[in-house]
This record gives C-alpha cells, sequence and structure tokens, in this order.
C-alpha cells in the first residue's frame, strides 16, 4: 500500500456524500484501462462520479486542453491515461506537460517496490522517486538558430528546487523515510545541477534526522540496477527523474504494475508510472490493467476512502497470489472481473 500526500490546500468536489473526478483515458489502452477500473468501482460501490474529458494525441481545438484543465480545477483530482506525444510535429505541445504545468503539478511520486508474487532477479526493494515535474529539460523551450543547429533551454529556479526539496523531506518525515538521495548532473552542469545541488544540501541541514547524500546521475542508474536497496527516497530533477523512473519501474516487473502520482498545491492527477500509451497493445485485450488500478486506488486514498482503496488493493494482490496473474507475459486475455478472474500480461508499447 502506497501511503499518498495530500496538501492542506487541496480541493475537492464533494456532493450529496459523493466525489467527483475528472478522468482522461488519452491515447493507446487508455479507454480500455478505464472500462476495467469503472467496472471495479461499480462492484465496490466506491462514492465516486467520474466525468470523462476527450483530450488526445489528435489535432483537435485548443478549446479541448482548457475544458480539461477547467474540469480538473473544478473536481480538484484527475485519474488520467497517457496522452501521446508526436514526434513528427515540432509544433505540437505535449498535452501531458501542458496539464503539468497549467496546473502546478510540481511533484511527481512513484514508490516502487517488490510485489511478492512477481518473480524477480532482485528482491526487496521499496524505494520512493520523487522528481520535479514541471521545469528543466522539460521546459519547451527549444528554437533553431540556423538550419542544423538546435538551441534547447534548460530552465532552473530556487523558488522551484526548494520546494520540490521540501516535499522530499516532508514525505521522508511523514512516512518514516530515513534517506533522501539527491540524484544530479553538477559535475557537468554546474549551474543549473548546482544550484540543486546546493539547495537540497542547504535543506537537509533542517532535516537532521534524515540521512542525507548525493549521487551522480550515472552512477545511480549504476548503483540503482546493481543494489537498488541501498535507496530509500530518490530526489531529483525532471529528465533524470523519467529516466530513473523507467529503469526502478523496470526493477520491481515492468511498466504495468507500477502507479504515478502528481501533486500540486491544490490539484493531484493520478496515472501510470512510466506513462507508456501502449500503443501496440490497444484493442487487444492484452494490456496489462495492474498500474492503472493501482493509480485509482491512490486516487482514492488521496480523496479519503481509504476502505475502499485497501479492498480493491488487497484484492488485486490477493489474485496476483494465487497465481492468476502475471507480469511477464500469458496466453489468456480475460477481462479484470469482479469474480477475481484476472490475466495481467504486460503492458507497454510506445513511451511518450
Amino acid at each position: 500500500r502506497s501511503p499518498v500526500m495530500c496538501s492542506e490546500k487541496a480541493l475537492f468536489a464533494r456532493y450529496g456524500g459523493r466525489s467527483t473526478v475528472t478522468v482522461l483515458a488519452g491515447d493507446g489502452i487508455g479507454p480500455e484501462m478505464l472500462q476495467h477500473v469503472t467496472k471495479i468501482f461499480q462492484f465496490v460501490n466506491a462514492p465516486v462520479d467520474f466525468e470523462e474529458v476527450i483530450l488526445s494525441s489528435q489535432p483537435t481545438a485548443e478549446e479541448d486542453l482548457d475544458q480539461a484543465l477547467t474540469s480538473i480545477r473544478r473536481n480538484g483530482v484527475a485519474l488520467k491515461g497517457n496522452i501521446e506525444t508526436k514526434f513528427d510535429d515540432p509544433t505540437f505541445v505535449s498535452r501531458n506537460m501542458a496539464l503539468r504545468r497549467e496546473l502546478d503539478l510540481y511533484a511527481n511520486v512513484l514508490h516502487c517496490h517488490s510485489i511478492p508474487t512477481i518473480p524477480l532477479v532482485i528482491r526487496d526493494i521499496d524505494m520512493v522517486v520523487i522528481r520535479e515535474n514541471t521545469e528543466g529539460e522539460y521546459s519547451g523551450l527549444e528554437h533553431q538558430t540556423v538550419n542544423g543547429v538546435v538551441e534547447s533551454l534548460k530552465v532552473t529556479t530556487a523558488e522551484n528546487i526548494e520546494r520540490i526539496c521540501r516535499f522530499a523531506f516532508d514525505y521522508a518525515i511523514k512516512y518514516g523515510r530515513k534517506k533522501v538521495t539527491a540524484v544530479h548532473k553538477a559535475n557537468i552542469q554546474k549551474l543549473g545541477d548546482g544550484l540543486f545541488l546546493q539547495m537540497a544540501t542547504d535543506m537537509a541541514k533542517e532535516y537532521s534526522n534524515i540521512e542525507f547524500d548525493s549521487m551522480i546521475v550515472d552512477n545511480a542508474s549504476m548503483q540503482l540496477v546493481k543494489r537498488p536497496q541501498q535507496f530509500d527516497i530518490m530526489l531529483m530533477p525532471n529528465l533524470y527523474g523519467n529516466i530513473i523512473s523507467n529503469i526502478a519501474c523496470g526493477l520491481v516487473g515492468g511498466p504495468g504494475l507500477v502507479s504515478g502520482m502528481n501533486f500540486g498545491e491544490h490539484y493531484a492527477v493520478f496515472e501510470t508510472g512510466t506513462r507508456n500509451t501502449g500503443s501496440s497493445l490497444a484493442g487487444k485485450d492484452k494490456a496489462n490493467p495492474t498500474s492503472f488500478i493501482r493509480a485509482s486506488v491512490d486516487m482514492l486514498r488521496y480523496l479519503g476512502y481509504t476502505n475502499y482503496a485497501d479492498i480493491i488493493s488487497d484484492s488485486l494482490f490477493r489474485v496476483s497470489g494465487r497465481g492468476q496473474t502475471t507480469h511477464s507475459g500469458h496466453r489468456r486475455n480475460e477481462h479484470y472481473l469482479p469474480d477475481g478472474r484476472c490475466s495481467l500480461p504486460p503492458y507497454g508499447g510506445r513511451d511518450s
């Protein structure tokens, strides 16, 4: 069970004892995953109503993004599939990135831990990846100065570094974590990552009961696959967080098993951990819904519906414990059903 932080300023839409949340199915297998979650919520009678908003990678009017933002601002919470980012259109702005920036979802959190029923090369993993979610290389500031020469700007601000660092240390205090490791490339990017490392180091002095160390990102990648148990909380800027998150998900069984959480002061968006669209599996009834189900469980915890979250989470892993699920592939492809039958082949596809 993954802990879910909730800001004191968080906004919720509750009417008659029920919560309304925005759902964005996204591209690829997103609509299929949403169907699974909808059936499960109906079966356990979860007090949640979905307000579905269509937002995809298709060239649509800008009003679609505005409608999605308005819905999330009204409801405070969203459950989201990934929206594919087109590689062949330089004018296309990532909808995923736009949502994170417009809603100021500055913290991305992945809780990666070994699942006893999943056969893994390395066991006993229990770590949290905390990633700055709004700036860095994801600022979206690129231009071509002359033909064949492209400049891509990495924007780093003290304000955003401070709040993601404080988020990480507060998370450690609240949930009994012992150590925070800042991941950086300050040996090369002496100003940008140097600022990140310096501010993380300074803030660690305010949390003397939390162990703190730092590690260069290339070494951190090697250490993660060599001895992941040494990590507790890994804190890092945006791009490194994207890469490290995918490695961590792979270590615990694959992208179909881990959920991801995005937090701002007022809003929260829950999604799959590695932000894959699973386009290659769309329509084949072979996609693993575990990560999307776990995202919905995280959302229930955030909303305060702990009992419903526990029922779904415990049922999911009880099915896995009976050997009816697999992370590595399966010839059967039954739907996830309330009676407990579940086949969970790999969730994957193009990463956007």
